[in-house]
């Protein structure tokens, strides 16, 4: 049964469709195959008012020719005023029908809110002051047949900040016609590009200290280099089962005994788990690894990594995340995952039997508890207990052995790994160890692993023979990092859910 915005949808588009076939009707190509611009909006404005304001002319002369989506338009009979959208900004386009003549000038009943067009034409400014195109001619680009969400609405943000949005107070329909929301918010366009902005200063930061940017596969046989469920699927050809890499750590590492001493791959990564404001199935991961370092000198790299980052994004290091302010400036405070869960738990979590563990925890109302080994239940607890008071950029380090298996013991205290989380915000941004070069005690870490899988862990870790074997060959020592892009985008950019920091988030299937 349709609704009555069904119905409205319906007659736009039936008139819009009336419209096109006018215009064929007329002559007029409503698809063109291309279009030479050679002014953008924000710098051409830029242009005419700073000749403008030179001793040598009394006005700028800007001439060329600007396209875009028309985002307004205003007829006052024999003139009109539309509103132009390129990547830049808007400008102002003035049509007059003495300028353009009779027949063109009657071409602009047949365009409407949407619509790419290509003007040309010079700058001036209006009697109320606004740097305006006037119009010499104009084509069309591209007639758009569905009205865009153009109006102004108010909606209550995830923060609970009445926030105001072009036309879509649905947030998945933003997410799930992400076209529609990049047409209609500026604000979202700005997101992304300070998206790229942001992984371009990483490339750079890493580029600049000598690290080579890799490839690893993406269809893997074995997952492997993380704590997590992996998405499953099928090779024909090769009558094998084969994985979604969960994380690119234990291909990178191989790169490093080959004898490429610095890598990095910027890849996506895959994790068959729940959907909230910080976890989505895909997302992106930075991954780096430089050997003859451990994690006492890539806390020092990741340090100066979110310093890069933060001024690319934000001009300096100081920044304003859901109303709290959060300084990134080195060094980061250093804190023990031991202590401060001992701390929060009156007891010493290494001290606690599995039971004793799980009971916390239970208590806790924590999911996700089948066949957890100690260390899990401890990270669980952690999670509960300390992290969220982690606001401003905080190294946890010493991590229970059990629950960082690719990394070396932590020297002095066996029962600890060397393994540092960046925490912002009271969210994990960063991962990194003190990588685990002993092959016979990667074996041994990881048929632990393969023994909690085997009491119910659908996340623990499986033994990779090909992996073991590289070891063999030798790792020399190696510090190893993990950065989730996702999540660094959403700080820097002030944004509530990992949703607004991905172009295309995964949603459930559409009604």
């Amino acid at each position: 049964m349709s609704t009555p915005a069904d119905d409205d949808l319906s007659r736009v588009m039936k008139t819009r469709l009336e419209k096109l076939e006018a215009l064929k009707a007329r002559g007029v190509a409503p698809f063109a195959y291309s279009c030479d611009v050679t002014q953008f909006a924000a710098p051409s404005t830029a242009a005419f008012e700073a000749a403008e304001g030179s001793d040598e002319a009394a006005g700028g002369e800007v001439t060329g020719r600007w396209a875009g989506r028309m985002v307004g338009f205003r007829s006052h009979g024999r003139s009109a005023f539309a509103d132009l959208e390129d990547r830049s900004g808007r400008i102002q386009v003035y049509f007059k029908r003495n300028v353009l003549g009779a027949d063109a000038f009657s071409l602009l009943d047949l365009l409407d809110l949407g619509d790419w067009i290509g003007v040309e034409g010079s700058l001036f400014r209006t009697r109320m002051g606004q740097v305006t195109i006037q119009a010499g001619g104009f084509e069309l680009l591209c007639k758009s047949l569905r009205p865009l969400p153009l109006g102004k609405v108010e909606v209550d943000d995830e923060t609970g900040d009445r926030v105001t949005y072009s036309g879509f107070a649905d947030r998945e329909a933003r997410y799930r016609q992400r076209y529609a929301d990049l047409a209609v918010n500026p604000r979202v366009r700005d997101v992304f590009r300070a998206r790229t902005l942001i992984v371009s200063a990483a490339r750079r930061f890493l580029d600049d200290l000598g690290f080579v940017e890799v490839e690893t596969p993406v269809l893997q046989p074995l997952y492997g280099g993380a704590s997590a469920r992996p998405f499953v699927t099928h090779h024909h050809a090769l009558d094998r089962r084969l994985y979604l890499r969960i994380a690119d750590e234990l291909y990178l590492k191989r790169l490093i005994v080959g004898g490429l001493d610095r890598v990095y791959e910027i890849s996506k990564d895959f994790r068959n788990e729940g959907i909230d404001r910080f976890h989505n199935p895909e997302f992106t991961m930075l991954e780096f690894y430089q050997a003859f370092a451990d994690y006492e000198d890539m806390m020092e790299v990741v340090e100066r990594l979110m310093v890069t980052l933060a001024e690319a994004a934000a001009g300096q290091p100081r920044i304003v995340y859901q109303g709290t302010g959060i300084d990134l400036a080195p060094p980061f405070a250093r804190l023990s995952f031991v202590d401060a869960l001992a701390d929060r738990l009156g007891d010493d979590p290494l001290g606690l039997s599995r039971a004793e563990l799980h009971a916390r925890a239970t208590a806790l109302g924590t999911d996700s508890l089948d066949g957890a080994g100690k260390g899990k239940l401890m990270d669980k607890l952690f999670g509960e207990l300390v992290q969220p008071s982690l606001v401003q950029p905080t190294f946890v380090i010493d991590h229970p052995r059990e629950l960082s298996p690719l990394a070396k013991a932590r020297r002095g205290a066996p029962e600890l790994s060397e393994r540092f989380e960046l925490y912002v915000a009271g969210e994990e941004l960063a991962n990194a160890f003190s990588e685990m070069n002993d092959p016979i005690a990667q074996r041994a870490r990881l048929e632990e692993q393969a023994a909690l899988g085997a009491a119910g862990d659908d996340e623990a870790q499986v033994v990779d023979e090909d992996y073991i074997r590289a070891l063999e060959y030798g790792l020399p020592p190696t510090g190893g990092v993990g950065v989730g892009i996702d999540r660094v985008v959403m700080m820097l950019t002030d944004q509530a859910s990992i949703r607004d920091v991905i172009l295309f988030p995964t949603l459930r299937e559409e009604e």
